[in-house]
């Protein structure tokens, strides 16, 4: 599985690529899918293209999305979006249309509790655990962890490409020790994006590229849109990235 990530906490003023509306979401949706790409992730943003969990904010989007493609759609939980857990949780709830599944961190505190008010609507759960954080000993703690989707194994504070790849093996190897059965999706961030996209593919992983993840191609160009990022990452590695 190749994913999608289309913006991310990014906004206007990090690229004129990032998709902000729902209009513009669905857009690039449809073209990232038609690429290759077979699920999606987004931000959903106000008008100010700030990151919201409101109701009023995240069925716009889901459903713009949904209608442009026939592919799963997922969402963030992030704490950035709404730092109180239970504010989190109480959001979810009140949500009128459901993503296919939604990425929790488990850095953040709380996280049980998101997870649990999403699986109480059937929406999916995407373990987030970004690397060098207490996050993989948190969800190995977690009585959910058997019951989530997948794992997101995140390297995003090693952004190096020429260390990125080898923390994201130090995360493997944690994620490893824990007996959570679930698939795992690996990815990286910014200047770890791609080299840590090629491990993904080189291990069987399933992983993932988009505006979120990287605002430049192989060569260090920007990119213009997620399908062009989408349409590298299987170039790059010869149609394996999400095998």
């Amino acid at each position: 599985m190749l994913q999608v990530c289309l913006n991310g906490p990014r906004t206007a003023a990090d690229s004129g690529s990032v998709p902000v509306t729902p209009a513009a979401l669905a857009e690039a949706a449809r073209r990232a899918v038609a690429a290759g790409a077979q699920d999606v992730h987004l931000h959903p943003k106000t008008p100010c293209g700030q990151d919201s969990l409101s109701p009023r904010v995240v069925g716009p989007a889901v459903a713009a999305v949904r209608e442009a493609v026939d592919v799963p759609v997922g969402v963030t939980t992030g704490a950035w979006a709404e730092p109180d857990a239970r504010r989190r949780a109480e959001r979810i709830a009140s949500w009128t249309v459901l993503p296919d599944h939604a990425s929790v961190n488990w850095h953040e505190p709380g996280a049980d509790t998101v997870a649990a008010a999403l699986l109480a609507r059937g929406v999916g759960v995407e373990a987030g655990i970004w690397a060098r954080t207490p996050a993989a000993a948190r969800f190995a703690a977690s009585p959910l962890a058997p019951r989530v989707l997948r794992v997101l194994a995140e390297v995003i504070g090693d952004t190096d490409p020429g260390t990125a790849p080898a923390t994201a093996r130090e995360l493997l190897a944690e994620l490893a020790a824990i007996p959570h059965g679930r698939p795992v999706l690996l990815h990286g961030h910014d200047g770890g994006a791609w080299p840590v996209l090629r491990l993904a593919a080189e291990l069987g992983l399933a992983s993932r590229t988009g505006i979120e993840d990287t605002l430049t191609l192989p060569d260090g160009t920007p990119a213009a849109t997620n399908a062009e990022l989408i349409t590298c990452a299987l170039e790059l590695t010869g149609g394996r990235a999400g095998v």
